[in-house]
């Protein structure tokens, strides 16, 4: 995000403070009408505001959702030089930045979850490994962990970490930006607070993102990744994974063989098509509500065509 006013100039690296951010494009790589390219260094001259002016970026992954919707590309990149933080949200001003690498929606929930989980603290008494045992960390940072058969870990503060590594375990972190993590067999995760994410990895696993510009992803077969928040995000790359967007300006992935993805009207749907070795075949990428994809409707791709399924 950067005023169409910033020049487009090779810089030199030198000492300074050096933030790694993320940052929103549309799909040709460009932001407010100026084109990025990847590994490529810019050079914005004039004042430098958060919100205003400079190039814009967020430090915390999700953050970016707010910004960029939809048919949207991402980056990891690195502001310098001139910074200027905004109140709200990660969002930082700067008057350098470096394009480092372009990266999709599972790697932005990925860093997301990283973010979080590298700040948060265990607390004592909020980790078992006993079958049924159930921890909760109340406290904003807080991490909870349980790795025994259908555990229960909680984590109800700001940037908290709620991990169920257990089969049938159970993860939340009701608070905004938390992170819950269900990695066992039939997990499920579920981030309910503002920007927070959930990652469902086992077999049957269950991730669910409600808040505001959430983020769910499931990557074993026949999860189920949904997210119902305004801006958020689900993404499915399992076989027979499921995807869905029920919140405003959602965004729903199925990149996995025999996936499905549906989404409320005006959410972006994309789609995979797979053989029987796992090689991409076909790629889709639709609106609901648009082109004849109804809202609220499953559908997978079937000879590049996108089908209605149950």
């Amino acid at each position: 995000m950067t005023t169409k006013k910033a020049k487009k100039t090779e810089v030199k690296a030198k000492d300074q403070p050096v933030v790694t951010t993320y940052k929103g494009f549309d799909s040709n790589l460009a932001c407010r009408g100026f084109q990025y390219e990847v590994g490529k260094e810019y050079k914005h001259d004039g004042p430098v505001k958060a919100c205003n002016s400079g190039f814009h970026a967020c430090e915390y992954p999700l953050h970016v959702l707010r910004y960029y919707r939809g048919n949207s590309r991402f980056a990891i990149v690195e502001q310098s030089g001139e910074l200027s933080r905004h109140d709200d949200d990660s969002k930082i001003a700067s008057s350098k930045i470096k394009v480092k690498a372009e990266i999709n929606l599972a790697g932005l929930i990925k860093a997301a979850i990283e973010y979080t989980t590298s700040r948060a603290k265990v607390v004592p008494g909020c980790t078992t490994d006993e079958k049924n045992g159930s921890v909760a960390a109340s406290g904003n940072y807080g991490a909870a962990t349980a790795s025994g058969d259908s555990g229960a870990a909680t984590a109800s503060g700001d940037y908290g970490a709620a991990t169920a590594s257990g089969n049938y375990g159970a993860a939340t972190a009701s608070g905004d930006s938390g992170a819950a993590m269900a990695s066992g067999y039939s997990g499920a995760a579920t981030a309910s607070g503002n920007s927070g994410a959930a990652t469902a990895s086992g077999y049957s696993g269950a991730a669910m993102a409600s808040g505001y510009s959430g983020a769910a992803t499931a990557s074993g077969d026949y999860g189920a990744a949904t997210a119902s928040g305004d801006s958020g995000a689900a993404m499915a790359s399992g076989y027979s994974g499921a995807a869905m967007a029920s919140g405003y300006y959602g965004a729903a992935t199925a990149s996995g063989r025999n996936g499905k993805a549906r989404g409320k009207e005006g959410c972006a749907l994309f789609l995979v098509e797979r053989d029987y070795e796992y090689a991409i075949v076909a790629v889709w990428a639709g609106i609901a509500g648009r082109d004849g994809i109804k809202p609220d409707t499953w559908y997978t791709l079937k000879n590049g065509v996108p089908k209605e399924v149950a």
